[in-house]
């Protein structure tokens, strides 16, 4: 009986087999004897399929960015806010490694291995920051419909053993199905004098008295895109671009630094008491909503001494500073879609940190997360 299955099952592979030798097509010996030639045919996205582009800051809170009410002037998001939608319920993991994964994988961080921060991986299923090869990646299935796509800024999803110079290279950037990836592999680097990596490739500067990480991933998406346009138009992009920022260290430009000095000097519990005030009036929480309990162990404003006050509002210029001159150079990339038009149809996804704000250090906070180069 078992024969029987077999024989019946070979017979119709074999079936198959004939029939899809029939359908090659029959060459002569001359052109003329010979069908047309067919070339192989990439995979095309849908007609007017859209451009995507996706923006996400690292560790800033729900009150920090002025277009949700907070104190730091974000002009990049804030137009986008006032042309497109404002989500108040967008809920990430509140941990860096997990919301990123989920973003990517659109699963659950647990169910692909990344329940925690890769940095601090453990062997416990769904801990131990590996990603299966069945978690379909958001730029792998884009890329197999016919887009292109590249990745600017922080990973944070690959395995530390995995990220020397001899790969594997599966859970990089590249290995989820980005075409090209320029970043940094880790939770963090130097704004200055970051580790940074070219596809799979260490990159060796250019560093210098002017250079900063923002401004680089910034040039560097703004030359991807011209060049996907020029060369590939009728191809739609997936872009994903993921500044440091506002990540410790809080690393600004000195001119960007000086703009907030001075802005913080009144604390954090007037700051407070103004961020409830603008959000209410912006509709972001209802009207007539309480503010949480303060928190035990953030000390009143008043009741520091002179030293530490200035010492936190410093800390508060830094971060600032950094989230600002990250959004300009945020506001730069969408400019460059709307020089050549693209922007018309593109889906511009800004999400306002991938958890709540950079709390490396506690409530004393520390010069090696915050540093005060520019102090």
């Amino acid at each position: 009986m078992q024969w029987g299955r077999w024989l019946a099952a070979s017979a119709l592979v074999l079936a198959g087999a004939a029939a899809a030798q029939d359908a090659r097509p029959r060459y002569g010996k001359t052109i003329a004897d010979s069908p047309a030639p067919r070339w192989p045919q990439p995979v095309r996205a849908p007609a007017n399929a859209p451009n995507i582009l996706i923006i996400m800051t690292d560790d800033v809170g729900f009150g920090s960015a002025s277009a949700f009410g907070g104190p730091v002037p974000t002009p990049a998001f804030d137009a986008l806010a006032q042309r497109g939608l404002r989500y108040n319920r967008f809920h990430t993991t509140a941990i860096c490694s997990p919301t990123r994964a989920s973003l990517l994988t659109g699963r659950y961080p647990q169910n692909v291995g990344i329940g925690y921060p890769t940095n601090w991986a453990s062997g416990y299923e769904g801990y131990n920051s590996a990603i299966p090869k069945t978690a379909g990646a958001l730029p792998r299935i884009l890329r197999d419909q016919g887009y292109s796509t590249a990745m600017f800024g922080k990973g944070h999803i690959t395995p530390e053993w995995e990220t020397g110079p001899n790969g594997p290279f599966d859970r990089w950037p590249t290995g989820l199905g980005f075409d090209h990836f320029y970043g940094f592999l880790g939770a963090d680097t130097s704004a200055f004098e970051p580790s940074l990596i070219a596809d799979t490739r260490p990159v060796i500067g250019p560093h210098g008295p002017d250079y900063h990480l923002e401004a680089d991933l910034a040039d560097k998406a703004i030359d991807w895109i011209a060049e996907q346009r020029a060369t590939t138009p009728d191809k739609p992009f997936f872009a994903y671009f993921a500044p440091g920022a506002a990540h410790a260290p809080n690393h600004a430009p000195a001119n960007w630094m000086a703009r907030f000095r001075g802005r913080f000097d009144d604390g954090w519990d007037v700051m407070r008491a103004e961020i409830v005030a603008r959000q209410k009036a912006l509709g972001v929480i209802p009207a007539n909503v309480q503010d949480a309990p303060r928190p035990e162990t953030l000390p009143h404003w008043d009741a520091l001494p002179e030293n530490r006050k200035r010492f936190h509002a410093r800390m508060m210029e830094a971060y600032a500073a950094s989230l600002s001159y990250a959004d300009h150079q945020i506001g730069r990339v969408i400019a460059s879609l709307k020089e050549t038009g693209a922007d018309r149809n593109t889906i511009i996804i800004y999400i306002q940190g991938d958890n709540g704000a950079s709390a490396e250090a506690g409530s004393t906070a520390s010069c090696s997360n915050n540093p005060l180069w520019q102090a």
